[in-house]
């Protein structure tokens, strides 16, 4: 069997078109991610992910989500409930820390039955962006608070409930977009904090999380270490700062290709992504011709790169004995007690 490129695509609607299909048997992305516009019903996901795995021709193909909580959710009821933002999860360990603690881990818990139920195999979470006063709200609620062993704390609890229930993490936007002044799906945001006080605040939680298998790249600019490109095609932010002083050896994929923080064409920056040493370039919105571009320049999955896939997901699917309904009436307990 031909080998994976490093690359994670997205698809257009709930159902496979014979053009997508074909096109992923002959470019063989490592993974999928799926949005809003993907889901509809619970067959009808399912359907869709197992025609994508079939694609590729590996039932272990993995398929990504965002399911933080908050504005950033994308199975919805009845597929699954609403849940609180990071932010009420950090309100109430500010009150009350067990409980806090204890709240994250649930939520995550029962974000891994949801996923599980649709064959849905990583969830986009935690968020361990350390948010400042004045900075721009794309991060916001889903940020648990501006204390960063707290966001530590919480984001570990989290991860951990994910993992319990079969599912993986990814840790983001690794090393921080928290102080980012600007929305880097429109813009590209420039941080001009001096490196002290990066290590002392924004990179503590991935240095605290460095051992989780996959985190997620901020698309923005740190002057202090590379005043040219965004971590996520930087070399010197990769090497240095994610690999070097926050520690992290797990699979490193950039955050979305098609954001336009980035510059150049799609195949141009999905060859800078790989060459400044990300494992993966995800690209999310399904569109043809762009993910075209994309597999283009992307190559297969090999190396070290390949490596660090592989331990991730054989993390899969190793499931502890949680009940689901005792995990929602004590996760819906913390916050009635809180209130």
């Amino acid at each position: 069997m031909s080998e994976s490129k490093a690359m994670i695509l997205g698809a257009a609607g709930t159902r496979l078109g014979a053009d997508e299909a074909a096109f992923y048997r002959d470019e063989r992305p490592w993974g999928f991610i799926l949005f809003a516009r993907n889901i509809a019903e619970a067959d009808q996901v399912r359907d869709l992910a197992a025609a994508m795995r079939e694609s590729v021709g590996r039932p272990d193909a993995p398929i990504f989500v965002d399911q933080e909580g908050g504005r950033v959710q994308r199975l919805r009821p009845p597929l699954a409930p609403d849940y609180p933002p990071a932010a009420a999860l950090g309100g109430l360990c500010g009150r009350d820390k067990a409980a806090g603690l204890r709240a994250a881990w649930l939520m995550s818990r029962l974000h891994a039955f949801d996923l599980a139920r649709l064959d849905l195999s990583v969830d986009c979470l935690p968020v361990l962006d350390v948010p400042v006063p004045g900075a721009h709200d794309v991060i916001g609620k889903r940020a648990y608070c501006g204390a960063p062993e707290v966001v530590a704390a919480l984001g570990r609890a989290a991860a951990d409930g994910l993992l319990a229930g079969g599912v993986l993490p990814v840790m983001k936007h690794i090393p921080g977009h928290g102080r980012a002044g600007a929305d880097s799906h429109h813009a590209l945001p420039r941080v001009e904090a001096p490196l002290e006080e990066l290590r002392a605040r924004d990179f503590v939680p991935f240095k605290a999380l460095c051992d989780l298998p996959m985190a997620m790249t901020a698309h923005v600019v740190y002057t202090a270490v590379d005043p040219d490109n965004p971590s996520t095609t930087s070399a010197r932010v990769i090497a240095d700062i994610i690999r070097g002083e926050i520690g992290f050896d797990g699979l490193l994929m950039s955050d979305d290709v098609s954001m336009n923080a980035l510059s150049g064409d799609y195949g141009a920056r999905a060859q800078a992504i790989l060459a400044a040493g990300c494992d993966v370039v995800l690209h999310c919105n399904g569109v043809m011709d762009e993910m075209q571009a994309v597999a283009q320049r992307t190559p297969e999955l090999t190396g070290k790169a390949k490596a660090r896939a592989d331990a991730a997901l054989g993390m899969l699917g190793r499931r502890d004995d949680t009940d689901e309904a005792a995990a929602r009436a004590e996760f819906a307990s913390l916050f009635e007690a809180a209130a």
